[in-house]
């Protein structure tokens, strides 16, 4: 079994590192798949003298958002199972174990880190996980499933999975469009608990207002409309 590691990243210079150094540190066959999207604060300068023999990297010329940079990387997949890994230590690559388990023994199609599902986590915004909870709301009605948190960016899938989406979102509504073409096509969807470190904006969080106002354009245009 191989494992690929998409890493999105996009001005991480402080993180960059670090990262890498967890994901080579779990004990599991793999290779990463590192996609820098037009970062502009020197990251691409570290990422130019880190690759190795398990770690491509891929550059895109101007910032087209996360959604982009994972369909980079998606076609760059030479392995068995597929984990997307951001980049800003928000998620630990020891939780891989734990995402793995279901696809391994053949129960799961594609497996949902969740946030709320009793694992360890910072602490941080309540008006944060209320938006991520209404909007896993509304994406459980209209794909009919039950999700605890369809916003996490910790997800691992067979590969064949994602070469079978035909995903189109650049930005963040990378999350509903996969929840909701996995739903149409019926695959298996597993949850399982995960810690999680989120960051505030001074320690370089991106996501803002805006991403949850197009993440509910995207839940409905990606299950009525496409």
């Amino acid at each position: 079994m191989l494992l690929s590691v998409v890493m999105p990243v996009y001005n991480e210079r402080a993180t960059i590192k670090e990262i890498i150094q967890r994901v080579q540190a779990i004990d599991i066959p793999k290779e990463i798949i590192i996609v820098d999207d037009g970062s502009t604060d020197g990251t691409r300068e570290l990422l130019q003298n880190l690759q190795g023999e398990n770690i491509r990297v891929f550059y895109h010329e101007v910032n087209r958002g996360k959604g982009a940079a994972v369909r980079t990387g998606f076609q760059q997949v030479r392995g068995d199972v597929v984990i997307i890994q951001d980049s800003d230590l928000e998620y630990d690559p020891q939780d891989y174990y734990k995402l793995l388990e279901p696809l391994l023994d053949g129960r799961a199609d594609a497996v949902f880190g969740s946030r709320f599902l009793g694992g360890p986590h910072r602490v941080l915004f309540f008006w944060h996980y209320a938006a991520n909870k209404f909007l896993t709301l509304l994406s459980n009605m209209l794909t009919n499933l039950n999700l605890s948190d369809m916003e996490t960016g910790f997800k691992a899938f067979r590969a064949e999975v994602v070469k079978s989406l035909h995903l189109k979102s650049n930005r963040f509504g990378f999350e509903p469009e996969v929840t909701a073409k996995l739903a149409k096509h019926r695959y298996r969807i597993y949850e399982v608990p995960i810690s999680y470190s989120g960051r505030d904006y001074s320690e370089g969080k991106k996501i803002t207002w805006r991403d949850g106002v197009a993440a509910l354009y995207h839940i409905i245009r990606f299950r009525l409309f496409d």
